[in-house]
């Protein structure tokens, strides 16, 4: 690892981005037996939030001894929250690729909050990303103008800006011991997931959790498990990649995902959505020559 830690942390991505690319998949199970993709999110990081308790209790008093890290509590939490609620209800495909136009607003965030500096290939980068966003998004009936019309729509386009917002965090607080900025993820996903679901179950938009039981506990263990080595993976190599390379590496889980619903039946690829989505990703694979031009 060290000898080569780049390697090491390109690889760490690439399995937060598998674990994420097919999460779609047990979110559905879980939400098929009654248990809302708000709560399973809850039970996901409740688990992480207790191994790190037990493994490394002095994580909490770090965790709030530096008021920085809340905000990735929040934008750990947000993203969670966002993605696995919108890839267990909409289109997996449309939902990955709107949650992609991440590496747009990297190159806003990593200006004001790492000062990396702006650059004509970062200018193309946002003209190609809205251009593909605003294709994937056009009506197909009656016009309008192409804007997020659906709630996984919504839900796909938040996570993404939540996720590039935690990646430069990671960034920008690599210093901070790991074992804090990896429970602050964690306590995200329950605080965040946690509140959203009581206020919408309190109103009557989302059922509160069924009784424990065969058909959905393993499951959400399994994968609690699966995302505890995800997260871990995901602070590890973010915070030891530039945040443009970081989020080109997590262009993976576009293809993991992509993969996986068409094949299972959990989504579609039409002229519209490939041409957009395309778009998408050359606008983030243009990080990759930016960061090279930056050095």
């Amino acid at each position: 690892m060290r000898s080569h830690p780049r390697l090491w942390a390109v690889l760490a991505l690439m399995v937060n981005a598998f674990v994420w690319g097919v999460s779609w998949w047990p979110f559905r199970h879980l939400q098929s037996a009654g248990l809302h993709p708000l709560w399973a999110t809850v039970l996901v990081y409740l688990f992480a939030v207790a191994v790190i308790g037990v493994a490394r209790p002095h994580a909490f008093g770090q965790v709030l001894r530096r008021p920085v890290l809340w905000i990735l509590v929040i934008a750990s939490g947000s993203t969670n929250a966002a993605f696995n609620w919108g890839v267990a209800i909409g289109d997996v495909v449309r939902v990955v690729l709107l949650f992609y136009l991440m590496p747009l607003w990297v190159v806003l965030l990593a200006r004001v909050l790492l000062h990396e500096k702006l650059t004509w290939l970062a200018g193309a980068r946002v003209v190609l990303a809205l251009a593909g966003a605003a294709i994937v998004l056009w009506p197909e009936e009656g016009g309008g103008f192409p804007l997020p019309r659906s709630l996984p729509d919504w839900l796909g386009v938040c996570g993404g800006f939540s996720f590039a917002l935690n990646n430069v965090m990671l960034r920008r607080e690599a210093a901070q011991p790991e074992e804090s900025r990896a429970l602050a993820m964690f306590l995200g996903g329950v605080l965040v997931a946690g509140t959203l679901a009581t206020v919408l179950a309190t109103q009557g938009q989302v059922a509160w959790p069924p009784a424990p039981a065969l058909n959905w506990v393993p499951l959400a263990l399994v994968l609690s498990g699966f995302f505890l080595i995800s997260n871990i993976s995901l602070q590890y190599g973010a915070a030891r990649l530039p945040a443009n390379v970081a989020s080109v590496v997590m262009l993976t889980e576009v293809l993991f995902a992509s993969v996986s619903a068409l094949l299972l039946g959990g989504g579609t690829m039409t002229p519209a959505l490939a041409m957009g989505g395309s778009l998408i990703l050359i606008a983030a694979l243009l990080s990759t020559l930016d960061n090279s031009a930056a050095h």
